[in-house]
């Protein structure tokens, strides 16, 4: 016992005197993350907590790069632990029965422009986000992720490019077509002009302004059926269809430039009902056995 608590104490008298340039120096073997969390505030300021498991030798944390403060390590009773620091880009867990909780604060990471805030984050761990209250809808690495009532995402081993907007601006649009009325929400950060659906062409447009913004149109499959196809102005560019709840379809664009946007689904009201691919459906099933059944006599 005292070799081994003797061991420790000349390993945290070589950390001390590690000079920066050698941050990245191991002392000591990996320790096992239980859990890695990155609490995100409105204002961009970033909580990262590690829970790391217990170990009868020290352990080395590499922490996430950025400008780290206010480091803490306590036991699952909040009771503070001594750590050793090894550059500015790791710390040493001293050996416990129980396990460890470090915490920090991580500064000069997010920055926001444009009111988008992004972060291109890697470490090498799986990790979960906690996202601003006001944020329910984020793109990691341009694919965009709805959290609805979630709070956050996981992001496994982790190497992405993190992009949200807290003061997004929402239009709604009403569509009315004969007795029938169909309401279309747009999202993005610098609002639409001149909304039209066009029922002979199967299409909804509008005006955008602002470069390489991200544009999501919430479109009702009653009103536009899918797949879809966008352009602006006349080029051809991607559109990604991510959610289909049975009623609504989220579509997202990401033009590189003002100008006009139209997206052309394929079916459009009166044309096609949503009932109607089921009830084809249904009805093939009906049908199936008694053409079989014909075709035998």
């Amino acid at each position: 016992m005292n070799s081994k608590i003797f061991v420790i104490l000349v390993i945290i008298s070589l950390i001390s005197v590690i000079p920066t340039s050698y941050a990245q120096v191991s002392v000591a073997d990996k320790a096992i993350q239980e859990l890695v969390e990155v609490r995100i505030d409105s204002d961009g300021s970033v909580q990262v907590i590690h829970v790391i498991k217990s170990a009868t030798e020290p352990r080395q944390v590499d922490l996430i790069p950025g400008t780290v403060s206010n480091i803490l390590v306590t036991n699952e009773q909040g009771e503070e632990k001594q750590f050793g620091e090894i550059g500015n880009s790791s710390v040493l867990i001293m050996p416990s029965n129980e396990d460890s909780i470090l915490q920090y604060q991580l500064e000069d990471v997010i920055s926001e422009i444009e009111s988008i805030w992004t972060w291109n984050f890697l470490y090498l761990e799986s990790t979960n986000f906690i996202l601003p209250q006001e944020v329910d809808l984020l793109f990691a690495n341009e694919r965009p992720v709805y959290l609805d009532e979630k709070k956050g995402i996981t992001c496994h081993g982790c190497q992405m490019l993190l992009e949200y907007s807290i003061n997004e601006s929402r239009v709604y649009e009403n569509v009315k077509w004969e007795d029938d009325e169909f309401l279309v929400e747009i999202r993005s950060q610098t609002g639409i002009d001149e909304f039209v659906f066009n029922q002979p062409s199967k299409s909804i447009t509008f005006e955008i302004t602002g470069e390489n913004r991200f544009v999501t149109t919430v479109i009702p499959l009653e009103l536009l059926w899918e797949p879809y196809t966008a352009f602006l102005d006349d080029e051809k560019i991607p559109a990604q269809q991510y959610i289909n709840n049975g009623t609504h379809v989220w579509v997202n664009i990401k033009p590189d430039t003002s100008g006009q946007v139209s997206i052309i689904g394929t079916t459009v009201v009166p044309e096609f009902p949503i009932i109607a691919p089921l009830t084809i459906g249904f009805l093939i099933i009906l049908v199936l056995p008694f053409m079989k059944k014909f075709n035998l006599h």
